[in-house]
């Protein structure tokens, strides 16, 4: 258990590494001005209706980079501070959630992939380790038969969860790409602008690649544990 920790930890520093140059990446281009002066609400909109999307609606939702796109409802969730401000992080991150309404109206497969995942993710994520762990203290103290199959079934739950993981980078990448062609070839930010709202999105995509490899480098540990322990 002892590897599994530090392994925790390490992953943990990488994480809050990465998250808090994305806090300061936003702040930088949070002072950046947009010299067409719209705010992060008109920016999506606009986006949405170049691509011919009408169906979307651009919402304001309280707190701090919980910006989201809801396939469900069709929305466009923009924190307060994107939603209302005219700076070059306000736009990074409008367009690019735009960008997944543009996935999802366009029926972009990684973004299906991941939406049928979502509820099998949802119920099995937070139970996969202690299921893993419940079936190796099991198999310890009575020998491996029903104990090593809850680990095995322990570990197929967080291969699920890995699995979204990956999935989720090609969709973030995407949506990103997607956000940053749009902005510059519809000429809506001028080249510093762009330079700012480019660099805040590479920084955002991280954390998805930091979790992808966290979720990975805990599913080999355990499969270790439950495979490694076997005759």
């Amino acid at each position: 258990m002892l590897q599994y920790y530090i392994l925790l930890g390490a992953i943990a520093l990488i994480s809050w590494l990465v998250s808090s140059q994305l806090k300061k990446k936003f702040a930088k281009y949070s002072k950046v001005q947009l010299r067409n002066g719209m705010s992060g609400a008109e920016i999506a909109e606009k986006m949405l209706a170049d691509h011919g999307i009408t169906d979307v609606e651009v919402i304001s939702t309280p707190g701090r980079l919980t910006d989201h796109y809801n396939p469900k409802n069709k929305t466009v969730n923009l924190s307060e501070a994107v939603y209302s401000q005219r700076n070059a992080a306000a736009a990074a991150v409008a367009a690019h959630e735009c960008g997944h309404a543009v996935q999802h109206a366009q029926a972009y497969s990684w973004l299906q992939m991941r939406s049928t995942l979502v509820p099998v993710v949802s119920v099995t994520s937070g139970m996969s380790q202690w299921v893993v762990i419940g079936g190796l203290m099991l198999g310890a103290a009575a020998g491996l038969g029903l104990g090593y199959w809850i680990a095995v079934a322990g570990l197929v739950m967080m291969g699920f969860a890995t699995l979204f993981s990956f999935i989720t980078l090609p969709v973030e990448y995407d949506a990103s790409n997607r956000a940053l062609a749009w902005l510059k070839n519809k000429n809506m930010v001028s080249q510093e602008e762009y330079k700012g709202s480019e660099d805040a999105l590479k920084w955002a995509a991280r954390t998805y690649l930091v979790a992808a490899i966290g979720a990975l480098a805990s599913l080999v540990y355990w499969a270790f544990q439950v495979f490694g322990g076997r005759d």
